[in-house]
């Protein structure tokens, strides 16, 4: 009778802790961006997106987790030491578990987190890899360990796998399901670059990694992020604005002002050590980056 109760308890604690995850993951860590938690609640309504995270699902344990690592390499202290460190360090700044890492030569990934909650994998890309400095590297792994810390990764597989292996998912699900996981990818961005300062704590160094990878700088040439960054457009005027809806990430102007203004923040003036008094509060900040990054 002792075991039986013993196994019973085992279980409920299994049970319970499986629901603290689940909720850890709905609310993200403390410097998430509160639109992008509002947006994903409303994912689980939108049906072409739940069929698309079950297609997903069967689609990256029976086949798209083979292909993808089938010609990586297990990235470890000895096997491309810079990506070992840089994914160590960038765990320790944000308190996440460093999922398994591959160094991969693929075309369609630079840095991404792919897989399922229970088996994420963090893919780098070679070439990518040798192109940044060492913060610029942990600036950008950082970014990935953000999805898994504030629960994206089967949503940002899905979408991955929806741009890249349409022809798996039901056909009416495809561009349904893209157009609402893009707009949540937007608002995920968001989170996953404040990661990136959180993981860097400089400003400079973190807009300057942001921009070398949306735009595929190579190491050592004379591009000057800080140049490039003086002469951003207004993206929030003309009809161009509107191609945004087909992006999975803002436009960069509104990426580097968002950033900007959560650098700004009580939130991170008192994770950096500085003096939090005056300084706006986080939903104050979520507010300015909703009717920042909005299309409209």
């Amino acid at each position: 009778m002792s075991s039986v109760g013993v196994e019973f308890d085992f279980v409920r604690w299994l049970a319970m802790r499986r629901g603290q995850l689940e909720q850890q993951a709905r609310e993200g860590a403390a410097y998430a961006f509160g639109g992008e938690r509002k947006f994903r609640r409303t994912l689980a309504l939108a049906r072409p997106v739940t069929m698309a995270l079950e297609a997903t699902t069967r689609l990256w344990r029976d086949v798209a987790r083979t292909e993808l690592l089938g010609t990586a390499v297990k990235v470890t202290d000895q096997q491309y030491p810079r990506v070992y460190q840089a994914a160590q360090a960038a765990g320790a700044a944000l308190r996440v578990r460093v999922p398994v890492v591959f160094a991969a030569p693929s075309d369609d990934i630079k840095v991404k987190v792919l897989g399922t909650d229970d088996a994420p994998h963090l893919i780098v890309n070679l070439e990518l890899a040798e192109k940044l400095d060492e913060v610029e590297l942990r600036a950008a792994i950082a970014h990935e360990l953000a999805h898994v810390q504030n629960g994206h990764i089967l949503y940002a597989t899905a979408l991955h796998y929806l741009q890249h292996s349409a022809a798996f998912f039901i056909r009416w699900v495809v561009q349904p399901a893209i157009m609402t996981l893009q707009a949540w990818s937007r608002r995920a961005e968001v989170t996953c670059d404040r990661a990136s300062l959180l993981a860097v704590r400089d400003l400079d160094q973190t807009l300057q990694a942001l921009v070398k990878l949306e735009l595929g700088v190579d190491k050592g040439s004379a591009f000057s992020a800080e140049e490039y960054l003086k002469a951003l457009p207004d993206v929030k005027k003309g009809i161009g604005r509107y191609a945004e809806l087909f992006r999975s990430h803002p436009y960069v102007p509104k990426r580097v002002q968002a950033l900007r203004l959560f650098a700004d923040s009580a939130l991170y003036a008192q994770i950096s050590g500085a003096d939090p008094t005056g300084k706006p509060s986080l939903p104050d900040i979520d507010k300015q980056v909703s009717e920042l990054i909005s299309v409209f």
